[in-house]
C-alpha cells in the first residue's frame, strides 16, 4: 500500500497530534508500508496568531498537488484542518483518490475560546472539511458519539499508545521536584488558555503546584502563580522522571479530544484528577476504574470540583495506575489505523467494480 499522510501538524511542534504521527509513521514503515509525508517544513511557512510555535504552510496548494501526484498513493490521510488539509482533501477529490481524516482537535472550541465565538459557528465547516472523507479517526468513543451529534458519523476508533520503555514507574524523582512540599500536583502540556491550567492554578488544596511545558500564556502565569513552579518543556527521561516525581497528575483541559499525558502519567504510576468530560472520561473511567469500570482498583477521579477530584485522585493506586497505562500500545493503535485505512481502501475498490458492472 502507498500511503500519503497530509498534516498541518509535525516537527519541530510538540504535541500529541505530532507525537502520534510521527510513531504511526514510524511503525508503519517498519511494517513495510510505503508512507510519504505532506507537512510544513516544505513549504514557506507563517505564525499561527497566537501561538508562535506553531507555523502554518503559506500557499501549499500546488506544492501538495505536486508531491502527490508524484507519489500516486493508494490512498490519503488527512489529519488536520489546516491549509494542507484543505489542499490534499481538493486533490483527493479532484483525482477520485479516496482519503480518510482525524479529528485531532476541537477546533471550534479552541476558536471560541480565541474569538468570543460560539462554537456552533465552527461546526459547519468540520462537517464541510469531514463529509467527503471515507472515514474519520477518533482517539475515543465519547469523541465519536459527541461528533455524531454534530453530523459527523462516519467515524473509526484509533486510540494512543506510550513508550513503554520510557514511561514506566521506576525512574528517580526529578531534582527540581524531589524536595518540594508535598502532595506535588503536576500538570504537563502546552501553556495556553485552552488548556484551562487557571482552574488547577486556583484549585484550593495543599502542597505543590508544578507545570512542565511552554506555550504563549506561560510568562503571564508564572507572574500570576509565584507559588507554583514552572519547569518549562521536558521531554525523555527528564519528563518521564517530572512524571515519577509527582503524587497526582491534574488535566484541566475540557477541550483535548484524548490528552496523550494521563496515559503517560499513569504509565509512570501516577493517579490522575480531572473534570468528568471527554478524554477523562474514555482514560480514567467516570468511577476511576478505567472507560468500562472494570479496572480491581482505582487510578483517578473526575469530579467537577477538581479540588475534590484532586483529594481523591491521592488516594488512588499507583500501582494499578501504572498498569493501566501501560495498557496502551502503540501497536495497537497502529493495528486500528491500517484497519481504518484498509477498509477504506477496500470499500472505495467495491464501489468502482460496481460501478463497472453496471456500466457494462
Amino acid at each position: 500500500m502507498r500511503l500519503a499522510i497530509c498534516t498541518d501538524a509535525w516537527h519541530p511542534q510538540v504535541n500529541g497530534v505530532v507525537r502520534t504521527l510521527s510513531t504511526t509513521v514510524d511503525r508503519l514503515t517498519r511494517r513495510g508500508y510505503e508512507v510519504e509525508l505532506v507537512t510544513p517544513s516544505q513549504f514557506f511557512t507563517f505564525a499561527l496568531p497566537g501561538y508562535s510555535e506553531i507555523r502554518l504552510a503559506m500557499a501549499p496548494r500546488f506544492g501538495t498537488r505536486r508531491t502527490l501526484k508524484a507519489f500516486a498513493p493508494d490512498i490519503v490521510h488527512i489529519a488536520t484542518e489546516g491549509p494542507i488539509g484543505w489542499s490534499a482533501r481538493a486533490w483527493c477529490k479532484d483525482n477520485q483518490i479516496p482519503f480518510t481524516s482525524a479529528f485531532h482537535t476541537r477546533f471550534p472550541d479552541y476558536a471560541a475560546v480565541r474569538t468570543g465565538l460560539s462554537p456552533s459557528h465552527f461546526w459547519p465547516l468540520m462537517r464541510r472539511f469531514h463529509a467527503s472523507s471515507e472515514a474519520v479517526l477518533v482517539s475515543t468513543p465519547t469523541l465519536a458519539d459527541e461528533l455524531a451529534g454534530h453530523g459527523i458519523g462516519h467515524t473509526r476508533q484509533w486510540s494512543r499508545g506510550i513508550d513503554d520503555a520510557l514511561f514506566r514507574p521506576t525512574h528517580a524523582p526529578h531534582p527540581a521536584m524531589r524536595d518540594l512540599p508535598r502532595p506535588i500536583m503536576l500538570n504537563v502540556g502546552r501553556v495556553a488558555v485552552e488548556k484551562n491550567l487557571t482552574a488547577f492554578l486556583d484549585a484550593k488544596v495543599p502542597g505543590t503546584k508544578v507545570v512542565v511545558g511552554d506555550g504563549p500564556d506561560l510568562a503571564a502565569l508564572r507572574a500570576r502563580y509565584p507559588d507554583a513552579v514552572f519547569l518549562g518543556a521536558l521531554a525523555g527521561e527528564a519528563l518521564a522522571s517530572a512524571y515519577c516525581a509527582a503524587d497526582v497528575f491534574v488535566f484541566p483541559s475540557r477541550t483535548d479530544t484524548f490528552g496523550l499525558v494521563m496515559i503517560e502519567a499513569l504509565a509512570c504510576g501516577v493517579p490522575v484528577a480531572a473534570f468528568p468530560v471527554a478524554g477523562p472520561i474514555d482514560i480514567v473511567g467516570p468511577a476511576g476504574r478505567g472507560p468500562r469500570s472494570t479496572l480491581p482498583v482505582t487510578v483517578g477521579a473526575l469530579h467537577d470540583d477538581l479540588g475534590e477530584a484532586i483529594s481523591r485522585a491521592l488516594r488512588c493506586d499507583r500501582m494499578g495506575a501504572a498498569v493501566h497505562g501501560a495498557s496502551y500500545s502503540w501497536d495497537r493503535a497502529t493495528d486500528q489505523f491500517v484497519g481504518a485505512i484498509s477498509e477504506a481502501l477496500l470499500r472505495r475498490k467495491m464501489a468502482r467494480e460496481q460501478r463497472d458492472m453496471v456500466a457494462a
